[in-house]
């Protein structure tokens, strides 16, 4: 029985962009739900869900998935690119309905199956309203024993054909972004953002903003830095990341190289408990 301890929490939180379904390339709508993106990869006949959402956004992701592909239809399989309760949060209730497998990263199992907590967010990070108010955002984990699976040990992704899987930690220990060469399109989770998501203003606007990993929930800046490098090393043309708008061409390869020759400077804190002192 899949269980979900934060699934009756009110969590206020939105943007201006709640509820919008973009066509980022061929087959890949992102769809925003409250301050989230997730992806539905794939055609009427086959396709897939990549991230769950907010908590109690069951009823308005299967509203969605009825648009794209159909009334009663339902994806073959969802991929969680890690389990924070804003990717993972409505994944309980949409698995009672929909009775399929869930893919993720081994590292990041425990934290899907009721056996560890992450890590306390850091609500003293430099950073606006969002990072103070993380504090109070659901840690415990989700409970979906029974329907996870491990990421194949090859990067291949099951029921995405052509996608490729990349361990892409530092936000959480099994983070993870799909990526498809044959068009450069790129699903980065959490690796990198395009908003500011410690800032409450900017969260509900949704200024585009190229950006690091949201700063309360990161514990290992020097691996996300590092995932941020080999994100970029693939070149990708088209990018949709967990929260912000998607970046396309050259707007997108020219942010993501200004990200990684100033990660420290743009991403990292400047105070915070999982930030390394290097100062003598």
């Amino acid at each position: 029985m899949v269980n979900n301890p934060y699934e009756n929490k009110v969590l206020p939180m939105t943007s201006v962009g709640n509820g919008n379904v973009r066509l980022l390339a061929n087959d890949v709508h992102c769809y925003t739900n409250k301050v989230v993106n997730l992806c539905f990869v794939g055609s009427k006949e086959h396709w897939v869900l990549v991230d769950a959402g907010m908590p109690r956004s069951a009823d308005e992701i299967e509203k969605e998935a009825e648009k794209l592909f159909g009334k009663n239809s339902k994806p073959e399989a969802i991929i969680l690119t890690h389990g924070h309760f804003d990717h993972v949060g409505s994944a309980a209730e949409l698995l009672r309905r929909w009775d399929v497998p869930v893919y993720a990263h081994p590292l990041e199992i425990p934290y899907i199956t009721n056996e560890t907590s992450y890590l306390n967010p850091d609500p003293t990070v430099a950073g606006g309203l969002v990072a103070k108010l993380s504090k109070y955002f659901p840690n415990e984990p989700i409970d979906l024993s029974g329907y996870v699976h491990e990421l194949p040990v090859d990067g291949t992704v099951p029921h995405m054909p052509d996608w490729k899987w990349y361990h892409t930690p530092g936000h959480t220990p099994g983070h993870v972004s799909l990526f498809r060469e044959s068009d450069s399109t790129l699903i980065a989770g959490d690796a990198f953002t395009t908003v500011k998501q410690d800032e409450m203003f900017e969260v509900i606007k949704q200024e585009k903003e190229i950006n690091g990993p949201p700063r309360y929930f990161t514990p290992d800046w020097e691996a996300a830095e590092n995932s941020v490098k080999k994100l970029a090393s693939l070149n990708p043309l088209h990018a949709v990341t967990g929260h912000g708008i998607p970046m396309l061409g050259d707007e997108l390869q020219q942010e993501l190289d200004k990200l990684t020759r100033n990660f420290q400077e743009i991403a990292v804190p400047e105070h915070g408990k999982y930030v390394r002192e290097e100062k003598d």
